[in-house]
């Protein structure tokens, strides 16, 4: 029996398997549960080992070359080392082997220095995509061009950089200064050039695309600009497709995101910061804004959070935004998305602050209000009685979304009589094969909608939307014959996903799919009084948010006094003469006092 029992001991129990032939297992290490390694109070395993690891120059360990610098080749040399001033020759002033320090923070005069820097940096050779060319200016200066393969354009490398470089014609034109003045004034024809001695910045810009020339004797380099890496083309809009309007749509490019507002907005007011936002992938943000429009308080605030984000990767604006965003823990977005040029513009020139990250094809603005979710690009480019009216089936489409579900599940369990009597009888006799209670039937039904949705969103887009129609027919014809489901239901749950498909922001359609489950809850437990209360709860938490310090329902919770005629009804452009309220801009006249002076006599 005791032997039963230890054995039965053993299988609950963990034992290191033995180190078999070819295995292998990841065991927990020493820095198990530690936030940073380096602050134990002890270098790393990792970095314990990396002492002894041999130079990829002279296959000889850090130890060794130590060992052997002490070694004195002459008294003058041991002298000098002894007394604490390490001599750069040896054997009657030939220069010695690089030996840069460990982390240097300025470019050495030395080429070998920049170069094996270069190297420990990128972790060469097991980094295999660095390319270091080396080559003499001119036949006679050591000089070496450092990049990325895949990053750079190569063309221009080729037939710019290099010719020009390696010509003997050049020689005439360096003079005493560093010949990097001389490269970036006389030689040099790509169109972006710069010096810089700070292997930090040079670094950051490696990374980018640059390539990098290091002279020997000249404690600096030079960044040529060289970035030519694969991006793609310009294409329409795909969650944001309008009939009239502009056809384009953002790029992964942050550079050609720019292009694209500049060649909408042509203000010399229309500011463009640059930050970067990710300890560990450096990733590129751009803020922009117009300077006379946006209020400055909003754009320091939006300064103030990017800049103070302290996590190592950012990928795009989606993930920024979790990280800038007042609340979150409210369902509502509390930043606006689009991937349209011509809408980001629109939000600049009404004093809004726009964010595009590398990466992504969507641009952030902020502030944002709730009736602003509701607008559509496509509303300023119709007249302001068929803007009004898109706007009115949108509302439609917004409460049939939320609310149609719950209203029916609240009525047909709790307040039957308010349904007409003929009404009633088809309802029942439509129920009655069905063998599930009214909640689950509707639950079946939704649930196998979202399946179809997310599921024509992940297929192809060939055949996605002809997945979502044909599925969501063929499944709701099965389930009624099956006796699942009723029609009635199959009628109403149609009706709510047309109603989500109306809403013109993803982030706020994902919102009102998840509120509509919360209003179905409480109406199968309380009924009508429980939708009244969910609304009345949804509401106090709305009005409670705030977008960048401008309030959720601005400008009717609370009501500015000067409310913009562009919230729910829009009135004829040539009326709306002043810019929002809720953004507080410093210039808030749109428009002169005779906009349309060909119509006065």
């Amino acid at each position: 029996m005791p032997q039963v029992m230890q054995k039965a001991l053993g299988f609950l129990l963990y034992r290191e398997p033995k180190n078999e032939e070819h295995g292998f297992e990841l065991l927990e290490g020493d820095n198990e549960g530690m936030t940073n390694p380096a602050e134990s109070g002890g270098a790393p395993a990792g970095q314990e080992r990396g002492k002894q690891r041999p130079d990829s120059a002279s296959g000889r360990t850090a130890t060794q070359d130590k060992k052997a610098d002490s070694r004195p080749d002459d008294t003058g040399g041991f002298e000098r080392q002894r007394k604490g001033r390490p001599s750069r020759t040896r054997d009657g002033g030939a220069p010695g082997p690089c030996q840069p320090p460990e982390d240097p923070e300025f470019v050495s005069s030395r080429l070998c220095d920049n170069i094996e820097t270069i190297k420990r940096k990128f972790h060469m050779p097991r980094n295999q995509d660095i390319s270091i060319r080396q080559f003499k200016i001119g036949w006679k200066v050591d000089a070496c061009l450092c990049y990325i393969d895949g990053m750079i354009d190569k063309d221009t490398l080729s037939l710019s950089v290099l010719p020009r470089l390696m010509s003997r014609e050049i020689l005439q034109e360096l003079g005493r200064r560093c010949p990097a003045d001389v490269l970036i004034e006389s030689v040099l024809t790509v169109y972006k050039a710069e010096k810089q001695n700070r292997f930090t910045e040079i670094i950051m810009q490696m990374l980018r695309g640059a390539t990098i020339l290091f002279i020997d004797g000249c404690a600096e380099c030079v960044m040529i600009d060289t970035a030519g890496f694969e991006t793609r083309s310009i294409d329409q809009p795909v969650t944001e497709k309008v009939v009239q309007g502009s056809q384009e749509g953002f790029t992964e490019n942050l550079g050609t995101n720019v292009t694209l507002l500049r060649r909408i907005i042509k203000n010399e007011n229309l500011i463009v910061e640059t930050v970067t936002v990710g300890k560990a992938d450096n990733n590129t943000a751009a803020i922009l804004y117009h300077d006379e429009f946006a209020n400055p308080e909003v754009v320091q605030e939006v300064k103030k959070r990017i800049s103070r984000i302290n996590t190592d990767f950012i990928p795009g604006e989606g993930v920024l935004q979790q990280y800038i965003e007042d609340n979150s823990f409210m369902l509502f977005p509390q930043m606006i998305s689009t991937e349209r040029p011509d809408r980001a513009a629109s939000f600049i020139m009404e004093g809004l602050v726009v964010i595009i990250a590398e990466g992504t094809p969507f641009a952030l603005a902020a502030p944002v209000t709730f009736f602003r979710l509701l607008h559509s690009s496509e509303d300023i480019n119709t007249r302001w009685i068929y803007g009004t009216f898109l706007r009115l089936v949108r509302i439609f489409g917004l409460f049939c979304a939320t609310f149609l579900p719950g209203l029916y599940t609240a009525i047909v369990m709790f307040h039957a009589e308010v349904i007409p009597t003929e009404l009633l009888i088809s309802i029942a006799q439509a129920k009655e094969p069905v063998p599930f209670p009214t909640i689950v039937e509707l639950l079946i039904l939704e649930f196998a909608f979202e399946l179809i949705r997310e599921g024509g969103i992940r297929v192809p887009s060939a055949i996605g939307q002809t997945l979502g129609i044909v599925g969501a027919i063929i499944l709701g014809q099965a389930a009624v014959t099956a006796g699942l489901v009723s029609p009635v239901v199959v009628i109403i749950v149609s009706i709510t996903a047309l109603g989500s498909f109306t809403i013109p922001n993803y982030e706020f359609g994902l919102a009102v799919r998840l509120e509509r489950f919360l209003f179905v809850a409480v109406g199968v437990t309380l009924g009508i009084y429980g939708i009244t209360l969910g609304i009345f709860a949804l509401s106090v938490l709305a009005c409670g948010m705030k977008s960048f310090g401008v309030p959720f329902f601005m400008p009717v919770a609370p009501k500015t006094k000067a409310a913009a005629p562009d919230v729910i009804a829009r009135r004829p452009i040539w009326t709306q003469k002043s810019r929002p309220d809720s953004k507080q801009s410093a210039n808030r006249q749109r428009q002169g006092s005779n906009v349309r002076n060909w119509s006065q006599t």
